[in-house]
């Protein structure tokens, strides 16, 4: 006979889980236990060995967490256990079905390509260091970034935020490949049209990858490998040239353009993707039409220097967040094909949706059979959770959690995850007028439709001038400052807005706003001679609410709010990225001192 021991299940479900005693159930003989997952709620049915017994078991507890009871027979049942989980954990393995947008983060110009068992995304992540996540999922639905293409980028000192600021430029919309047991990765950095295109290599895509060649400036380029392992490089509205076989240079005399935009599309075609299926070579690209939705077309031919006909595969408004497009098409090890295809959805970013792809006479058309992109959606392979793209940090380790980036290049010996073990130590290292302009802002994305990050942050080491805090930061800030004047501490909120020029995205103009002010007694901590103060940063993007609400605490339990229904606004001519939950610390006068953060607790709606 096996008694049921529920209790591991729920450890595997939640991660964390109080429980009284192993197993829960220690009166009567249970077995066979059966997760299914309807809706947001977990039930579990189980059986008994025991001839002519009508004892079951019933179990049910919603993913976001609370005590799930074990009754017998029904729920009005004899109660026979209980089980506290915890409101995060791995619950998405169990559901069948998914809705979009798949990811409601910013994860825009991705490319996608499966290897074996494995799915791995790229995305632009532009002055953000490191740059070009990679994200690995099993089922399309569930990512996690699991590596990035490069620590920093260092043609200019503008990365070091030295002679001007990469706002807006950097990385853009990297071409991810696999050819014969290597990866390949192509990217132009955007600070620069008119200067090089990287391709980098790796024989692991989540170990280190290396510069392999630098090229002419491609536009939102494709790298693509026929079966004759020539490789061929499209780019711009159209335009394609081969590479030689060492991916070194462009093969003189190879340029064609591939075909010519129709009168009705305004500006370039872009966001180049090629694939070729059942010997037929598609280039995917996005496409704007006065008096139509942003749309995705295609273009196929018989061989790849064509000629090319052209179809409009997606066109429709998402969710009442405007037309859906640019992205790419992908298979599974069944031969089933699907889209990821990116939205604008307001302060949150470029969100990415999921839809099947329909081969309908010899065309990937992206929606459902009703011509549209389905709300709801069985995932495509089933049994599989995920870590997700932004989550809770301890700061434990010694190595900074994948999650996190660095607004431009971080200056490396003003930080450290050592000095104070448990503890994200933020140094300032040299005079900045502003958070635009200051060394080592540190985040991580939001997320809709609402989602929550608080941190615990120690602020005993700050020095006159320091200012260190929580920001929504964005091209529109706002931020929830501790600010040392002298001898005292204030608690300062402020809306903060920058300007940039056009070209060289150089900072001109900060215009800012103080909306609160409280000065702060901060008692030590005697046994750990610290002064914390906890920051908290709430987001709503339902329905383009796009509002933030920052407050702070002096104990983790009583809040209070410094700034309510903060507007974050999505502006691609400036940060051209979504609204993110940055940590900061920088200094207006004196080099020197540090704030140490102690955890970052993150939670995300439903």
């Amino acid at each position: 006979m096996k008694k049921m021991i529920l209790a591991s299940l729920l450890l595997g479900l939640s991660g964390t889980a109080a429980i009284a005693q192993n197993p829960i159930v220690q009166t009567q003989l249970i077995t066979d236990p059966a997760p299914l997952v309807v809706g947001d709620r977990l039930y579990v049915y189980t059986c008994h060995d025991e001839d002519k017994s009508d004892d079951r078991a019933w179990a049910a507890c919603s993913s976001l967490g609370g005590v799930l009871e074990v009754h017998l027979d029904r729920i009005q049942g004899e109660k026979v256990a209980e089980v506290e989980v915890a409101k995060t954990g791995g619950w998405e393995k169990f559901k069948k079905d998914f809705t979009n947008p798949v990811l409601w983060a910013d994860v825009p110009d991705m490319d996608v390509i499966r290897v074996g068992d494995n799915f791995y995304m790229v995305s632009t992540t532009m002055h953000l260091m490191p740059g070009a996540p990679i994200m690995k999922s099993k089922d399309l639905v569930n990512w996690e970034t699991v590596n990035y293409i490069f620590p920093k980028l260092t043609d200019s000192p503008k990365y070091d935020m030295k002679e001007g600021t990469v706002y807006g430029r950097g990385q853009w919309a990297t071409s991810l490949q696999y050819h014969r047991g290597k990866f390949y990765a192509l990217f132009a950095p955007n600070d620069n049209p008119g200067g090089e295109t990287y391709i980098c290599t790796a024989d692991d895509i989540e170990g280190k990858w290396t510069i392999h060649s630098r090229l002419q400036h491609f536009h939102d380029a494709a790298l693509f490998f026929d079966d004759d392992d020539k490789a061929y490089v499209i780019y711009a509205t159209g335009d394609m040239v081969q590479l030689n076989s060492d991916l070194t240079a462009v093969v003189e005399g190879s340029h064609r353009r591939l075909f010519e935009r129709d009168a009705e599309e305004n500006g370039l075609l872009e966001g180049s993707r090629m694939i070729k299926h059942n010997g037929k070579y598609y280039l995917l690209m996005i496409s704007w039409v006065n008096g139509h939705p942003r749309r995705e077309v295609c273009y196929r031919a018989d061989h790849i220097t064509g000629p090319y006909e052209k179809k409009v595969i997606l066109e429709t408004e998402f969710g009442g967040f405007g037309g859906v497009g640019q992205g790419t098409i992908v298979d599974d090890k069944d031969g089933n094909w699907y889209g990821l295809i990116f939205q604008d959805r307001g302060g949150v970013g470029r969100t990415p949706t999921l839809e099947p792809c329909r081969w309908v006479d010899g065309w990937p058309m992206l929606t459902d059979e009703n011509g549209k992109i389905p709300t709801t959606m069985q995932k495509p392979i089933l049994g599989y959770g995920g870590k997700g793209l932004v989550y809770s940090d301890d700061f434990n380790s010694d190595k900074l959690d994948l999650q996190w980036q660095w607004n431009h290049n971080p200056v490396d010996d003003a930080w450290s995850l050592t000095e104070r073990k448990g503890f994200l130590r933020l140094k300032t290292s040299r005079i900045s007028p502003n958070i635009f302009l200051a060394p080592n802002t540190i985040s991580t994305r939001t997320e809709g439709p609402t989602c929550e990050g608080i941190v615990k942050m120690d602020v005993s080491k700050m020095k006159d001038g320091d200012v260190a805090g929580l920001s929504a930061f964005q091209s529109d800030a706002a931020l929830l400052s501790i600010v040392k004047e002298g001898k005292k501490t204030y608690l300062v909120g402020t809306k903060e807005n920058v300007s940039l020029t056009q070209k060289e995205k150089a900072v001109t103009d900060v215009k800012r706003e103080e909306v609160y002010r409280q000065a702060l007694n901060l008692k030590m901590d005697k046994a750990t001679k610290s002064c914390f103060i906890y920051l908290k940063m709430n987001c709503d993007f339902r329905h383009h609410t796009d509002l933030a609400t920052l407050s702070y605490s002096l104990d983790g339990k009583n809040w209070i709010p410094a700034i309510k229904d903060f507007k974050m606004n999505y502006d691609w001519s400036r940060f051209f990225m979504g609204t993110r939950i940055a940590i900061y610390n920088y200094t207006t006068k004196t080099a020197g001192g540090y704030v140490d953060v102690d955890n970052f607790e993150y939670s995300k709606g439903e």
